[in-house]
């Protein structure tokens, strides 16, 4: 099977969904809260509760053995159309409490108002220590069948399809915390196997802090808030975190990625996933090999700009989960290629001199290229937000036969950290009987009793060995499917804590990463270490960072102390000559443009402005993108087009790209005194107008004018013929342009950069 397109039956999916959109006469905007709109007046009439939307689906239904039940989904939704208790007895009234009289007491034989204010009560379960802040979605992945020689894992066969559910977070944040921050995200996938559960639990970036996760509880507790004020939230901005990694210097190639642009991705769809550790590998013959896993987004990997993720972090701190499911819901399935480095399994299990068992190193691209085995896409956004994204349940020892562990420090601890956790934050050790963590093969585990029991189990010796349930149930051979651990050799050795590394490196991989940066990535990773360290107090922390920086590279050393306004130490260890990585960048190339979101600004008293505009929100939704028109009011503007953003509710980070149809004057409401943004008022064109304008022109987007547009465009400032800024007759011809700029995903000739 080519490794490089997708499979059948996922590509049969995405060429109907864009069939479908092509067909529609008026491109449906996501976003809609029902699957119908509401009528006016409250409904009396019972009748039962409107189904889920198009868009959404939950786990399979299976038991809580993992059984399937052939029935639909729809059997754990609420049932029949009258209010009841949760025992089934129908409610006359949810308004009142029983009371002794008008104006008396209320009774504690209220058993309606007890179980209401209880379970209300009980609702919230404690959120992740890290990782609470995530948006999840399910979908389906599809081997290609080109890893059998290194991998018998049976989800990896040519066209093998399997059921996924996958969770994207940030690490620091609360789960009200904003999406935008600058911070790690994690990439967690559940695959639901015909062998069992995988999950494959990494983070965007491929490296970690540390080597050995006795420290991880260290590294969070320096990164979360002080715990004396509980700030700053979701942020690496303050004194304990650059304290922590000033001192501890192995954080060093983490802390670079961080602070360049893969710190604040553009969106979960346009993200890169590793599973950071060294994994072991076996094929069917019982071979093995090394092998690191990666995803790699089919739409690119995309950042925002600093001064976007600062806004949006205001504007819409739920942005990257509303892009997800808005994508989903628009039918541009976000896709990913699974793909796998692969090292001999020797003795020593180092690679080109790199250490596979140390989480702060990775093995470059351009020494071990990634070989595409398989496709991920997400296809149904979840039916309930607590039942799936929040109760999901992973862990790495979630295993298959074909992979197995390593003796990365790191992972081994993380072997035990996802399990126990698990018990305090689910209510106990049945967690896998929630439906979203619920395996698609049978289970019979001997496990009995505990809270949350789903199970029924029969017979009467869960014990092994046993003869009166017949001897069942019975153990695998490695012939019948089971999973035997690798009899790996262990070298002999004493025990001692010390560290595991070969190569005590702290510095060469970070100077790496950065050297392999474009001007203008590392442009920005100086502002954001000015920044970090600029909102520290102690001076002495930012001089020790300094430190750290001049190992790395003295360029970067020297500018962020120039913006510090301190001196640049000399450093103390002699630099490493590095060979720059390509693959390290994400500049360069040319992505497909699915569900980006393109602003069309309009006057509703220009007619001019609004011709041809049917033809071409459709022609954009086709393309897979999705149009919103921008005016100075909500609701019909004319001949049936809707505005579904106006001046005073949209803002430039919204959108990928504008079109600019009409110069619209300012609206009744652009007053300074109600609208901030609405600026000087001698204006000509609505002061909102222009201020988006200058914000897509500074976050260097591409801007499109026709019609009267070009007046806009001048009154904000914004010359056609630079980079990125385009004025055509018509709006085909507008589109047709800015289809050209897209794919770069920015028009990079506008940032100029200082570093080289």
């Amino acid at each position: 099977m080519d490794p490089i397109k997708p499979a059948k039956v996922v590509k049969d999916a995405l060429e109907k969904a864009v069939e479908k959109v092509a067909d529609l006469a008026t491109p449906p905007i996501p976003g809609a809260p029902g699957s119908a709109p509401p009528p006016l007046e409250e409904p009396t009439e019972p009748k039962p509760a409107p189904p889920r939307k198009a868009d959404q689906g939950s786990p399979e239904t299976r038991t809580a053995t993992g059984a399937r039940t052939g029935a639909d989904a729809d059997v754990r939704e609420q049932q029949g159309e009258y209010l009841t208790t949760s025992t089934g007895a129908r409610l006359y009234d949810t308004d009142h409490s029983l009371r002794a009289g008008r104006r008396g007491p209320t009774l504690l034989q209220d058993h309606h108002l007890r179980e209401k204010i209880t379970h209300f009560d009980h609702e919230r379960i404690p959120e992740r220590v890290v990782h609470a802040r995530g948006a999840g979605a399910h979908g389906v992945f599809v081997g290609y069948g080109n890893a059998k020689n290194v991998c018998k894992a049976a989800f990896l066969d040519e066209g093998a399809t399997t059921p996924v559910f996958v969770r994207f977070s940030t690490v620091l944040g609360s789960r009200g915390s904003a999406d935008t921050v600058r911070d790690t995200r994690g990439f967690a996938t559940k695959f639901y196997t015909s062998e069992g559960t995988f999950d494959l639990v990494g983070n965007n970036i491929p490296v970690f802090f540390i080597q050995d996760g006795i420290k991880f509880p260290d590294i969070i507790h320096a990164a979360k808030p002080h715990p004396d004020r509980e700030i700053p939230q979701a942020q690496s901005a303050h004194d304990t975190f650059w304290d922590f990694v000033s001192l501890h210097t192995e954080a060093t190639h983490h802390v670079l990625w961080n602070m360049s642009d893969r710190g604040i991705p553009r969106s979960y769809r346009m993200m890169e996933g590793f599973g950071v550790h060294s994994f072991r590998l076996v094929n069917a013959e019982g071979g093995t090999a090394l092998a690191k896993f990666h995803w790699k987004p089919k739409l690119g990997v995309h950042s925002l700009t600093w001064e976007e993720a600062q806004m949006i972090g205001g504007v819409d701190p739920d942005f990257h989960r509303r892009d997800l499911y808005d994508a989903i819901e628009a039918g541009a399935f976000p896709q990913w290629e699974l793909g796998i480095q692969v090292f001999p399994d020797t003795p020593e299990q180092t690679f080109e001199g790199i250490d596979l068992l140390d989480s702060t190193k990775i093995v470059p691209e351009e020494l071990a290229p990634v070989q595409p085995i398989g496709v991920l896409t997400l296809n149904r956004n979840p039916t309930n937000f607590f039942a799936e994204t929040e109760q999901v349940a992973f862990h790495l020892g979630n295993l298959v036969p074909g992979i197995d562990v390593t003796d990365d420090p790191l992972f081994q601890t993380r072997l035990f950290s996802y399990l126990d956790t698990q018990l305090s934050r689910l209510g106990g050790p049945n967690f896998n009987q929630i439906p979203i963590n619920r395996p698609h093969v049978p289970v019979n585990d001997m496990f009995r009793d505990g809270f949350h029991q789903h199970a029924v189990h029969r017979g009467v010796a869960p014990y092994k060995p046993n003869t009166l349930d017949g001897g069942c149930p019975f153990f695998a051979g490695a012939d019948t499917g089971a999973f035997v651990e690798v009899p790996q050799p262990v070298a002999e050795s004493v025990k001692e804590r010390r560290a595991h590394v070969t190569v005590d490196d702290h510095f060469s991989q970070a100077r790496l990463f950065y050297r392999s940066m474009t001007p203008v990535e590392r442009d920005h990773i100086v502002r954001a270490f000015t920044f970090e360290l600029g909102k520290c107090y102690e001076q002495a922390v930012k001089e020790r960072e300094l430190r750290v920086l001049a190992n790395v590279d003295a360029d970067l050393c020297a500018k962020v102390a120039q913006g510090l306004g301190l001196p640049a130490p000399e450093p103390t260890e002699v630099l490493a000559d590095v060979t720059p990585s390509p693959a390290l960048s994400q500049l360069g190339g040319e992505w497909p443009a699915d569900g980006r979101m393109i602003g069309i600004v309009v006057d509703a008293d220009d007619p001019d402005g609004l011709a041809d505009l049917h033809a071409l929100r459709q022609s954009i939704s086709a393309a897979g993108m999705v149009p919103l028109l921008i005016a100075a009011r909500g609701g019909t503007l004319a001949d049936g087009l809707v505005a579904q953003r106006t001046f005073l509710t949209a803002r430039s980070v919204e959108f990928d790209a504008l079109l600019v149809a009409s110069a619209p004057a300012p609206a009744p409401d652009a007053l300074p005194q109600r609208d901030a943004k609405a600026g000087a008022p001698a204006l000509t064109v609505d002061p909102r107008v222009v201020l988006m304008l200058q914000e897509v022109y500074r976050h260097a987007k591409a801007v499109v004018a026709w019609g009267t547009g070009p007046t806009a465009l001048a009154e904000a400032g914004l010359v056609p013929g630079e980079p990125g800024v385009v004025v055509t007759e018509t709006a085909a011809q507008a589109l047709e342009q800015l289809q050209g700029l897209l794919p770069a995903h920015r028009v990079w000739e506008r940032f100029p950069a200082s570093a080289v």
